[in-house]
């Protein structure tokens, strides 16, 4: 997911600006700021209020409500027919995350992102939802024909008569169940139009609205939307020297007919029934009060236990630790880790992963590690592009952040580990450890179209080529290139071996170290000296054992179809697409749980429900790439490196 900054009381108003205008400014494609043939030009001058005023015309909505609910959701900007960084197009700010930003949570659960505002109220206004993606015009009118059909429904089939009735409409207008955020909305909306508010957008338009300082709200409107209050907050499970508040994510029924279908995690008790032994360190790639209204919405189906603001460093827990978040995008990481996630954007690290963001992170993981013996090194500190997908099918879409640009050498120094050699010269495991500031690797951004470079940046990551040369092709990933090589693009993590992971070496030549790496030789430059790219360490590995012609590698470690009970359905084990051949090594931490935490419902007290189905098989976890990977120890022997 993903924002960012902050400094001293002096500046701290200012950075925050800046940090919320640049997120704004990276959410929009490439394509929107340079410019996109597809869209028409600006309007003319004056366009934008004549379209509130058909529409307030057409659909009954007082022009007044039209143009504050627009104000508060744009300030009247169209942003160039680019969504928000909350999935929101055009002035009425109207929700279409799926077109926005397609995603696959890849652990089996088929629920919606986020609501689809756009298309239901494109479909009430007679327009496609096309055109109320990128028109002015339509987006108005979908605005516009939304609210008046929530005021329709709230006043049993009869729009409001005066302005002061249209509150519970514009309360329903926020989307979201929690009183306090949808009457603060409609408060905002009502203190605009008594104001009035007049500017020039980006693009020319002026508008106005004309200040009613007489208008009061008719607050008993909302009754119907059934607005919930929020529970007392619960103090946050932090350490003592660190800024921390409690925001509570949505757990909530999305159907009442359907206990299956809610939000946004699993209630568990946590480590007393599954142990919690791993960290995953997300970016947001969205602001920090969108990251919030995400995880507050239980359509949206997702969560994380943490939420760090980039400006400041400040912390929100969103989960209870005991709980599951569904943050991972793999259900057997969910069950025994931690989600943290961090505000910023992955192709834009040297921008939003400050200082304050690295400490507050780093702090809060220390306490989280000594409270849960979670140990302090790369493979149990995790990022979200380091999980596993679950099946073959699903490896390809995993997530990528916090991506290249996160310092990781600087992250495991402040965790109080930093990288230091364990190992001798030839030592046959390495840990990766680029120098971050000289490390200004070549990347770019193929998420954007067309594809652009990123701007030049420290990073954490090498290269991984075929040979030992860097006009060699960079390795294939079975699971990414379904043929041809490896690629430059931020998002292809299969060539890019990051800093702190430890590799068995398999080669090496003069600046070349090759190492073992999802189930082949990859080289990456090594040069002696200052520029050098990783330290000799030693750590126990894997190997096949003798008479293996291969090894399966797993993305998850469930147990055997005779640990499920009958009410419980079995969850296949399947291997992923890497195999370990005779002759390679891997670096192992040791053992895993072996289990399938079984939570379909949002109802606890159901027989089976929410239980933890444990195995006699035995898995070990391994670095397998860029990815860690899990492997049965039936099949591998465990020894020293070398």
């Amino acid at each position: 997911m993903s924002v960012r900054h902050r400094r001293s009381t002096v500046g701290l108003a200012a950075a925050a600006t800046l940090a919320v205008a640049a997120a704004l400014f990276m959410a929009v494609p490439a394509a929107a700021r340079t410019g996109d043939a597809s869209r028409s030009a600006a309007p003319p001058a004056g366009e934008r209020q004549q379209a509130f005023a058909r529409a307030a015309r057409a659909t009954g909505v007082p022009a007044a409500v039209l143009l504050a609910v627009a104000y508060n959701e744009s300030r009247w900007e169209e942003h160039g027919g680019a969504p928000s960084t909350t999935g929101a197009y055009g002035v009425m700010a109207l929700t279409d995350l799926p077109a926005a930003a397609p995603t696959a949570k890849g652990d089996g659960r088929a629920v919606p992102r986020s609501a689809r505002t756009l298309t239901s109220a494109a479909d009430l206004a007679g327009v496609t939802g096309s055109a109320a993606r990128t028109d002015d015009a339509a987006n108005i009118r979908a605005g516009a024909a939304l609210l008046a059909h929530d005021a329709r429904s709230l006043g049993h089939g009869r729009l409001p008569s005066t302005v002061a009735g249209w509150y519970g409409a514009v309360a329903a207008y926020a989307d979201t169940p929690a009183r306090a955020a949808a009457t603060t909305f409609a408060d905002d909306v009502y203190a605009t139009i008594r104001t009035g508010a007049a500017r020039t957008t980006a693009d020319g338009q002026a508008l106005t609205l004309a200040a009613e300082p007489h208008a009061r709200p008719d607050t008993g409107s909302a009754a119907g939307l059934h607005l919930r209050a929020a529970a007392p907050a619960p103090k946050a499970e932090c350490p003592p020297d660190l800024r921390c508040n409690v925001v509570p994510a949505a757990y909530q029924s999305n159907d009442p007919q359907d206990k299956t279908k809610y939000g946004n995690y699993d209630l568990a008790d946590r480590p007393h029934t599954m142990r919690i032994d791993h960290i995953v360190l997300h970016d947001t790639e969205e602001t920090y009060p969108s990251t919030l209204n995400t995880f507050t919405n239980p359509a949206n189906s997702v969560s994380a236990h943490y939420v760090i603001r980039s400006s400041d460093g400040l912390v929100t827990q969103m989960v209870p630790t005991r709980d599951v978040a569904w943050q991972a995008g793999n259900w057997y990481v969910n069950v025994h880790s931690i989600g943290i996630e961090q505000e910023g954007f992955a192709v834009q690290g040297a921008q939003w992963f400050t200082e304050p963001l690295y400490r507050s992170s780093a702090r809060l993981v220390r306490y989280l590690a000594a409270r849960f013996g979670v140990p302090l090194d790369r493979q149990h500190i995790i990022g979200h592009d380091n999980v596993p997908g679950t099946t073959p099918a699903t490896v390809a879409g995993m997530h990528w952040d916090p991506g290249p640009f996160w310092d990781w050498g600087h992250y495991l120094a402040l965790l109080g580990r930093p990288i230091r050699p364990t190992g001798g010269p030839g030592s046959p495991v390495v840990t990766i450890d680029p120098v971050f500031a000289h490390n200004t690797q070549t990347v770019t951004d193929c998420e954007v179209k067309p594809p652009a470079p990123v701007p030049a940046q420290a990073s954490s990551f090498v290269y991984l080529h075929t040979g030992p040369d860097a006009t060699s092709p960079l390795v294939s990933d079975p699971a990414l290139h379904a043929s041809g090589p490896g690629t430059s693009c931020a998002a292809d993590w299969g060539d890019k071996a990051s800093a702190g992971q430890q590799f068995v070496v398999a080669d090496r030549q003069p600046g070349w170290t090759a190492i073992w790496w999802d189930g082949v030789k990859a080289w990456f430059a090594d040069p002696a000296g200052g520029d050098r790219a990783s330290v000799p360490s030693s750590s126990a590995v894997v190997v096949p054992k003798p008479g293996r012609d291969s090894v399966a590698v797993y993305g998850r470690a469930y147990p055997e179809a005779s640990a499920y009970p009958a009410a419980i359905p079995v969850q296949d084990v399947v291997p992923l697409q890497y195999v370990i051949q005779p002759g390679q090594a891997y670096v192992t931490t040791g053992p895993v749980p072996t289990d399938y935490y079984y939570a379909k419902t949002i109802d606890s007290s159901l027989p089976g429900d929410h239980t933890d189905v444990v195995g006699h098989d035995r898995y070990l976890e391994i670095q397998l790439g860029h990815r860690i990977g899990f492997v049965k120890a039936d099949d591998v022997d465990v020894r020293p490196a070398g």
